[in-house]
């Protein structure tokens, strides 16, 4: 695939050294081009590119409540729809509306307004962004933390092995909705996520694409190992990649060889306090997610 040189997403702004978020919007941007309209519920993403009077962002760019994600893009097609069909404006042009949520943004307080406007057959793009926790308020849990990581809100101690549930799946309660496209995307390969954002754009619709971005400051990993860490998620099987388009359900990405989860956990300080026993029981979750997926 030959990625587009265009950047949208300006350099400077203050994400931490290693952040997943900015090469989720860098990725979506380059795919999307300059006649895309985006809206950001409150999360890392917000703070680290517009803290006033600055903007990192070169399309137009709405910050909105945590809980408003959904509603707000819905507005801002219908706005569009509507200027095109009223004013003539923009009357041959395509213009994407994107919402970029993290995962307490979308998977949490924001549920709410997506289910309504996935429910509603709105023509937007939905991207959660997860970094598997509230990582812009201090790493507290949110519904996508997966099982035994420890957070400032689930803390591994004496009483507690960490988060005491699976992840959410919120792909597959996406695809619930009955919506035209759901996917699952990391940000480690960028050839599978841009299709991905490509064809999404090209259908009529609701649309929902769930992206890893491993997070060097909540998971606790070197910043240089970004792309690594979301490479191993995959390999391991913690994060399948597939589509369901149309209902059709297909696996976009099946490594050769599985690698044991253990790779995957040990390079991350959020389990450290994991022992082998504790390992091979998120082993054995993986392995049966895996061959329900048939991965």
């Amino acid at each position: 695939m030959q990625f587009p040189r265009d950047e949208y997403l300006a350099p400077g702004h203050r994400g931490c050294a290693g952040c997943g978020a900015s090469i989720v919007v860098r990725q979506v941007l380059k795919v999307a081009g300059k006649d895309t309209i985006v809206t950001s519920p409150t999360g890392c993403l917000e703070v680290m590119t517009t803290p006033y009077p600055e903007t990192a962002w070169k399309v137009p760019w709405i910050h909105v409540a945590f809980e408003c994600g959904g509603a707000v893009a819905s507005g801002i097609s219908r706005a569009v729809k509507a200027l095109k069909r009223k004013r003539g404006k923009f009357k041959d042009k395509k213009i994407n509306v994107i919402a970029i949520g993290g995962d307490g943004g979308t998977a949490d307080i924001g549920f709410q307004s997506l289910s309504g406007a996935m429910e509603r057959g709105e023509d937007i793009l939905y991207i959660m962004y997860d970094n598997e926790a509230y990582m812009n308020t201090g790493i507290q849990r949110s519904s996508s933390t997966p099982l035994f990581a420890s957070t400032t809100t689930s803390p591994a101690g004496k009483v507690s092995k960490g988060e005491d549930k699976p992840k959410k799946d919120m792909a597959m309660i996406m695809a619930a909705h009955g919506v035209p496209y759901v996917a699952t995307a990391c940000i480690s390969y960028p050839e599978d996520f841009m299709r991905k954002v490509k064809k999404a754009l090209s259908i009529e619709g609701p649309k929902f694409i769930h992206v890893l971005q491993p997070c060097t400051t909540g998971w606790g990993y070197p910043p240089d190992k970004t792309i690594e860490m979301g490479r191993l998620a995959v390999e391991t099987g913690v994060f399948p990649l597939y589509e369901i388009e149309y209902g059709e359900f297909r696996i976009t990405y099946k490594p050769a060889k599985r690698k044991p989860v253990k790779e995957y956990i040990r390079m991350q300080k959020r389990y450290r306090h994991l022992t082998d026993e504790d390992i091979e029981r998120i082993q054995k979750y993986i392995d049966e997610k895996c061959k329900l997926l048939g991965l």
